[in-house]
């Protein structure tokens, strides 16, 4: 990775003073040890009339697989080779950007001690970086860098000089020219849309790189026309962090306004009620609404069918009202966790005979599972492969056939809600589908009327008027007069 900045000066006020500004020394070059390699200083040219500083990142690919996240959601790419052959060592992103903060940190800030007053003057400016990863091509790059007062050459790359026919490659070649703009200023701006343009961070992003954000966009991101692209990929769409910052960008802005300070504007509600507006997560919703659900049904006896890591059976033990709750899950591993956070080991004997964890499989009936009141398939269904699911029907319905079942599974319709969620994909990797409302009511419907059961549905979590709730839950009470037209008989 490269990039360059110049600027011009006189006799009177040279442009070497660039080296003071930058606290680089003109006549030599220096190395400074990063997590993920070894960026270098040094200066093509410096005299009195130009002067350049060129920033050269050798990036170490196996350090950054070894250091950084290697894969996921804002990481590098996932795939095998990937991690080891990739543009990181030559294309401008957020490697480039750490390394801007950690050689120029003082520069970033505006400080220089040597020329105070060259440090606070604008000065004639012009960046070059020779290859930058560009999601949105030069018209992004425009957008981006043009209203904070640069003139922008952003020329695209060409897949491949010597076949024209295949077209650009999402890299571009940037020139950044200006006189308007002070150096700490230029520095920031790159800090924070080299990583936005590249669309990714080679490391993972928490909640402190909102603080991070603010400080290097002081004085430009509030008004920035591009303020929601920028604080959303600067965060890797992380929804919660980006309404954060948003929200923190926003008091600054009417702070500006009215020409005060955004802690005279932030007073509307004292800090003891901030815990209480925190939004309540899905999760505990979830519970919550399953809890509610055996209680109107009277369960007293309870099956938590794929129990996990045993959220909701520790849920339920916190309530005398169920006097005996089993969790069955397949993975010996998830029941093993289950085990320490109810603490079974240190539990008292009255409540440990209140609980039950045991292996099981719900593709095959299980003589253990009969006579209870109530079975829970929290966020089961969807982790089966959909030819398995008649056998999973058979031995939860057929089989034990508990008077009550409650079933969740997420609304498919409400993943376009979910910002940092990329369209078409599913909530987990390990989901085989997810949903809408209507194939979820009809698959309930067609297994109440298969066993036996009457069936109702609710929201879980908010009941988006367009697309629904986040999680949908069917409740099925067993008919008395036993199964239905359907016969009884196994899948195969």
């Amino acid at each position: 990775m490269f990039l360059t900045i110049s600027t011009t000066g006189t006799q009177e006020r040279p442009a070497t003073d660039l080296g003071f500004l930058l606290h680089k020394h003109p006549g030599k070059a220096q190395a400074f040890s990063t997590s993920y390699g070894k960026a270098h200083v040094l200066y093509p040219e410096a005299d009195a009339r130009r002067c350049t500083a060129a920033l050269l990142l050798e990036v170490d690919a196996v350090a950054l697989v070894r250091r950084g996240k290697g894969k996921g959601r804002g990481g590098a790419p996932d795939a095998a080779l990937a991690q080891y052959v990739n543009d990181r060592p030559y294309a401008a992103s957020s490697l480039l950007a750490v390394a801007l903060s950690g050689v120029f940190s003082s520069a970033m800030r505006g400080v220089c001690n040597a020329r105070p007053d060259r440090a606070a003057e604008p000065l004639p400016l012009r960046i070059e970086i020779p290859a930058l990863p560009a999601r949105g091509g030069p018209a992004l790059v425009r957008g981006l860098f043009e209203p904070l007062g640069w003139t922008v050459t952003a020329d695209p790359v060409p897949l491949d000089t010597e076949f024209p026919q295949w077209g650009d490659s999402r890299y571009v070649r940037l020139v950044l020219e200006s006189e308007a703009l002070t150096l700490a200023a230029a520095l920031r701006h790159l800090y924070v849309l080299l990583p936005v343009l590249d669309d990714a961070k080679h490391y993972w992003v928490s909640p402190d790189e909102v603080d991070k954000l603010l400080r290097a966009g002081e004085g430009w991101l509030p008004d920035h026309p591009e303020q929601k692209l920028i604080t959303s990929r600067y965060l890797s769409r992380r929804w919660s962090l980006t309404r954060q910052a948003r929200e923190r960008l926003e008091l600054v802005r009417l702070a500006e306004t009215d020409d005060s300070e955004v802690e005279a504007i932030d007073n509307a509600v004292g800090a003891e009620t901030e815990e209480a507006e925190k939004p309540t997560p899905l999760a505990v919703q979830r519970r919550e609404a399953i809890v509610a659900a055996l209680h109107e049904a009277g369960a007293a006896r309870v099956l938590d069918l794929g129990c996990g890591q045993g959220q909701l059976v520790q849920a339920l033990l916190k309530d005398v009202r169920f006097t005996e709750i089993v969790g069955v899950d397949v993975s010996m591993r998830a029941l093993t966790i289950a085990s320490r956070r109810l603490k079974l080991d240190r539990m008292g004997e009255r409540q440990a005979a209140r609980v039950k964890l045991f292996q099981g499989s719900l593709a095959y009936t299980d003589n253990r599972l009969g006579g209870y009141d109530a079975a829970v398939l929290s966020e089961v269904i969807e982790h089966l492969d959909l030819p398995r699911l008649p056998a999973l029907e058979y031995a939860v319905f057929g089989a034990a056939r508990p008077r009550t079942v409650l079933v969740t599974t997420p609304n498919v319709e409400y993943n376009v809600r979910w910002e940092t969620l990329p369209a078409g994909h599913v909530r987990h990797g390990d989901h085989r589908f997810e949903w809408t409302r209507a194939e979820f009511q009809d698959w309930a419907r067609s297994v109440a009327e298969r066993y036996g059961y009457q069936v109702g549905f609710r929201p879980v979590g908010p009941d988006d008027p367009e697309v629904g709730p986040p999680t949908q839950m069917a409740t099925f009470s067993r008919n008395t007069a036993g199964f239905g037209t359907a016969k009884e008989e196994k899948p195969a």
